[in-house]
């Protein structure tokens, strides 16, 4: 079965999986890299405690349920298992941001797939490619929709960088 390809702001719901990957890829830029971050959001659109924030620097949230997969230079993914996630956790947002000065304009498209599993068969998939200035991007998010979850693609840029983005969803950021 070929995956869905969604566009820019559309959702559907997620089949009954335990784990959900979230993976974007992009053309490799020799002048910047390209993180792929997690928020694990209260119902309230923040993190209940800095640790709900999966980086490169802490790879899963304490409890195992959301973590990052690294892939390569050009291909991240977020693991999350949805049935063990607490049931505080309403939002898992997704992001990617760029170190350096170079902007989603300069790098080009991100694409995604999302699939069962640890990254088994896409079951839908997506394109962002109308970046400009942007250095961080809010890729996709997984959300409770009553008892079933749900994938939004976002694509929705800000001209800051990842503190900027960290602090916003109620992460403590020192700098």
């Amino acid at each position: 079965m070929s995956p869905t390809v969604l566009p820019r702001g559309a959702a559907i719901d997620l089949p009954a999986a335990e784990r959900w990957t979230v993976a974007a890829c992009w053309n490799r830029h020799a002048q910047c890299e390209v993180d792929v971050v997690a928020f694990a959001l209260r119902e309230n659109g923040r993190v209940s405690r800095d640790e709900d924030f999966v980086f490169y620097g802490a790879a899963e949230t304490p409890d195992g349920t959301v973590r990052l997969a690294a892939r390569g230079p050009a291909e991240q993914a977020i693991v999350i298992d949805l049935t063990a996630l607490p049931e505080a956790v309403r939002t898992v947002t997704i992001a990617a941001a760029i170190d350096g000065t170079v902007t989603f304009g300069d790098l080009g498209p991100v694409r995604l797939s999302a699939g069962p599993g640890d990254g088994g068969p896409a079951h839908a998939q997506a394109t962002l490619d109308t970046g400009t200035t942007e250095r961080t991007m809010l890729v996709a998010e997984v959300y409770r929709r009553g008892p079933r979850w749900r994938l939004r693609v976002v694509g929705q840029g800000y001209d800051f960088g990842l503190a900027g983005l960290a602090r916003g969803f109620g992460v403590d950021v020192e700098e």
